[in-house]
């Protein structure tokens, strides 16, 4: 058996196991239920809350409310796919202290009828002329009833959408442009669910001005992990290999862990475009095959210390076997029993709505397209179970090899899931709420601001155990004026963060670029970012979130340096074993006092991927990391038009500021830098180079 490899985490993260997230109130709603609850009344809800945190059965409560106090006719529940529809399914809720069971009749839960989404298009027909109250579909059989029926067949109804990260703005999603129109005629009221906002493609999710008509009830990761009994630590980490995948797979799958592993697409750089033969070489790595459970169809494996794995396999065409294992899977009387299975291989299948609460390792091999796809399978490990302390994420990534093509393929990998650790590390931070720092600054109620207290004459940190909230005041921070930049700073950071990182110029640079001036990835692209993402904000209100996005970020990479940093030094500087972060908290406060001054001067000057690199340098080998940073430095060019404008607009502010142009003699690299681009602007714009 191969011997395991030094494994370095992106992102490790404990949590204290408060057990808060399964406590339940008198109408048996756990908190995340009770906070939608409260909000009820809404005719546009959106609850974003991490896997396992019971969105389904907090749509249940309110629809109830809806259907029963709110005067809705019915409720309709779209799922993406088929196998979400049992997360709907009947749930005595009177038992633990509703008034109100959720009953679903079995003719209208459509995700378990025959036949396909189109010729299901009758039976939502004959829901909408019944008197029957509830229904649960798929999100295609519900655009196809909206096509043949027309908006209007929907007035007066609740429409409930789970997993809404499928909707978009694009002009291709159906879905998203008929949920527009809905919200257009006013005589719906919808309820979205998601535990991931932001796409992969970074397309907007709502039209700005339909998202504002959405109130939001966000319930975060951090709440929900530190609320849990059992698990109390999550590791993150992209590691790579060379050759066949499936020869280096035992360097990071540990047999005795209930793992998940995702095979990679048939058409991807990591596939051996032979899926079957590729499940049959992961058995045998793992042991001597002894055949198949005739009752459940797992494959039974011999591990060389004598111990019976059994692998369900998903990934066989067969539908006779691959519907056996899967129902097997789904068996109710085998959800509480760890050893029903103890490894799942998956292709398409086990993301969205898989729910094995014994998962404690999801291995990936191939970056997955879509950050929101990576969170969902996270998601599969984050859930809560007697005796599991600890969960991980692996996400396996081949190394560059010589040939041009495969570089900058390997490269394009390369930056997207260190894109995806970025963001599920501020995913899973605690949330912030930034003040600035005026003399009539005071402490916020509520939060502890450590050993010293509140000091008026400093920027100072506070935390809210219970509400898992920062409160930091920044010197110079620009606040919101508007209600959407309030609401964007106060919920959407993550979003915008998620848009910033998936830029490859501003990733490729931040981590391959030796003589970057931070400020023109903190300003200039996050700010371009920022304007095009919400060009109805104004100036300063794209400054506000500009400002509140990059502190975020920022202060989670620079907490999480500082808290490895001390660990580090607790184990003697020894970092052969994965350092945990549990000093998240303590980090944000420990460079807030190590710096001179908490602003967002020196916020900007901070390169918010130099963290990442060090990790890269640490996964990948040397001569891989020379090859990726070749071919990044082998596009640089020199200062476009568009970003001299961008140059020359920071400029002038400085002018304001200053009372005085930047000098291009100057000691500090960004006024450098932004008397260059005054000076090319000028340049471009006598060459003409700019409409108008």
């Amino acid at each position: 058996m191969t011997i395991h490899k030094k494994n370095v985490p992106s992102v490790s993260v404990s949590y204290a196991r408060n057990g808060n997230s399964a406590k339940s109130n008198a109408l048996g709603m756990r908190p995340m239920q009770e906070r939608a609850y409260e909000k009820r009344g809404e005719q546009y809800l959106l609850i974003k809350s991490p896997p396992a945190s019971g969105k389904s059965r907090a749509l249940m409560f309110i629809a109830l409310d809806k259907l029963a106090n709110q005067g809705l006719k019915q409720a309709i529940i779209v799922v993406p796919e088929k196998s979400i529809g049992s997360s709907f399914a009947d749930e005595p809720l009177t038992r633990f202290g509703f008034w109100a069971d959720w009953t679903v009749a079995p003719k209208w839960n459509l995700c378990n009828a025959p036949g396909e989404d189109g010729g299901k298009v009758n039976s939502v027909g004959s829901f909408l002329a019944s008197d029957d109250k509830v229904l649960v579909c798929t999100h295609a059989t519900f655009r196809f009833a909206v096509e043949r029926f027309g908006i209007e067949a929907f007035d007066g109804r609740l429409i409930a959408v789970d997993e809404f990260h499928h909707v978009s703005v694009g002009e291709d999603n159906k879905l998203g442009r008929q949920l527009g129109e809905l919200i257009a005629r006013d005589r719906v009221h919808i309820v979205a669910m998601t535990g991931s906002y932001f796409r992969g493609d970074a397309e907007a999710v709502l039209a700005p001005g339909d998202e504002a008509k959405f109130d939001t009830v966000t319930y975060t990761y951090y709440e929900q992990l530190n609320g849990y009994e059992y698990l109390k630590q999550l590791d993150i980490g992209y590691f790579f290999y060379s050759g066949s995948y499936t020869d280096d797979i035992l360097a990071v799958l540990d047999p005795a862990e209930k793992t998940i592993i995702h095979i990679p697409n048939v058409n991807s750089r990591e596939s051996t475009k032979d899926k079957i033969r590729e499940v049959e070489h992961i058995i045998e790595e793992l042991g001597d095959w002894q055949g198949a459970d005739p009752a459940t169809g797992f494959q039974l494996v011999k591990t060389e210390d004598g111990r019976t794995l059994r692998i369900a396999d998903l990934v066989d065409d067969d539908p006779t076997k691959r519907d056996r294992v899967s129902a097997a899977l789904k068996d109710p009387a085998q959800k509480n029993n760890r050893d029903h299975v103890d490894i799942i291989i998956a292709l398409g299948m086990a993301k969205e709505g898989f729910d094995w609460i014994w998962c404690e390792h999801a291995l990936t091999v191939g970056y997955r397209a879509s950050l929101t796809e990576i969170v969902q399978i996270i998601g599969r490990a984050t859930r809560d179970a007697p005796g599991k302390t600890r969960a991980r994420f692996t996400n396996l990534i081949a190394e560059p090899d010589a040939s041009e093509s495969a570089v900058t393929e390997a490269v394009n990998d390369t930056l997207k899931a260190i894109a995806a650790s970025l963001l599920m590390e501020q995913v899973l931070a605690p949330r912030f709420n930034f003040t600035p720092k005026n003399p009539q600054s005071g402490p916020a109620p509520g939060f502890d601001y450590g050993d010293e207290g509140y000091q008026p004459d400093k920027c100072n940190v506070g935390f809210n155990g219970q509400t898992g909230q920062f409160q930091i005041e920044i010197r110079g921070l620009v606040e919101p004026k508007s209600e959407q930049a309030a609401r964007i700073c106060k919920e959407d950071l993550n979003e915008v963060i998620a848009t910033f990182v998936q830029d490859k110029a501003a990733i490729e640079r931040g981590l391959f670029d030796e003589e970057l001036v931070p400020e023109e990835l903190t300003q200039l692209r996050l700010g371009k970012i920022i304007k095009d993402k919400y060009p109805e904000l104004d100036e300063e209100d794209q400054e506000a979130v500009r400002q509140h996005a990059i502190a975020a970020l920022n202060l989670t990479q620079q907490a999480a340096r500082i808290a490895l940093g001390d660990d580090k030094k607790a184990n003697g500087g020894d970092d052969s074993e994965p350092s945990v972060n549990t000093a998240l908290i303590d980090g944000v406060r420990k460079f807030a006092m190590d710096v001179r001054e908490l602003d967002i001067d020196l916020i900007d000057r901070i390169n918010p991927f130099q963290e990442a690199y060090a990790i890269l340098a640490k996964t990948m080998s040397e001569d891989s990391l020379k090859q990726v940073a070749a071919a990044i430095s082998a596009k640089r060019t020199t200062m476009s038009p568009e970003e001299a404008k961008d140059l020359a607009v920071r400029a002038a502010r400085f002018i304001k500021e200053r009372e005085r142009p930047p000098s291009i003699t100057s000691s500090d690299a960004w006024e450098r830098r932004l008397a260059e681009g005054a000076a090319a602007f000028m340049r471009y714009k006598k060459e003409g180079r700019y409409d108008g």
